[in-house]
């Protein structure tokens, strides 16, 4: 069987993020990454309405779970709540606009910051861990310049929480993340092509 990672600790460092636009079969895909060592990822379908999420993220927990996989939800408050996946990552606006109660339902949660203020307010407010980018150029960003690696040293200098690199990571990059504080790096397109 193909392996994804030289090793364990690799494996633990890298989170697959979805996309479907990316893959001719989602599901198919996840069971492939998953089968194949991807320790945690992130369903982040955030174009589709609750109602469709919902569907979708009842069978990628399961694939997950199945494979020893974290699954951790994206955006959709009220499906987490139903269905308590491993976590729950928010922009940073919709965990900010959760009640403290609201925020203490959900055991893991995520939040993407794009500046060292939004950063310590997470922390503040008890997020689990934040997500700072996009750090290398990326095609999911096309036209926007990068925030770079000065960028996320910044973020994990100003917070003790674990913070994920996101935006052009790969293989080739990841070390440079993990060595400017990031405690896990998150590949998109990578996934998408195994």
């Amino acid at each position: 069987m193909k392996q994804l990672f030289p090793d364990i600790q690799t494996a633990e460092q890298v989170v697959c993020i979805t996309n479907r636009h990316l893959t001719d079969d989602l599901l198919k895909q996840i069971e492939r990454v998953t089968s194949l060592g991807v320790k945690t990822l992130i369903l982040r379908e955030k174009d589709l309405t609750e109602e469709a999420y919902e569907t979708l993220a009842e069978q990628v927990l399961s694939i997950c779970h199945a494979n020893g996989c974290k699954c951790i939800y994206h955006n959709f408050y009220q499906t987490a709540q139903k269905q308590k996946p491993d976590g729950l990552h928010l922009p940073y606006h919709k965990f900010i606009s959760l009640s403290e109660e609201e925020r203490r339902n959900v055991p893991v949660i995520g939040v993407s910051v794009h500046s060292v203020e939004e950063a310590k307010l997470c922390e503040k407010l008890h997020a689990s861990y934040l997500m700072a980018g996009h750090i290398f150029a990326t095609d999911c960003k096309k036209g926007l310049p990068p925030r770079g690696l000065p960028f996320l040293k910044e973020i994990c200098d100003s917070v003790s929480l674990p913070v994920y690199a996101i935006g052009g990571i790969d293989f080739s990059n990841m070390k440079q993340c993990i060595e400017n504080g990031a405690k896990k790096v998150c590949m998109m397109s990578y996934f998408s092509k195994i």
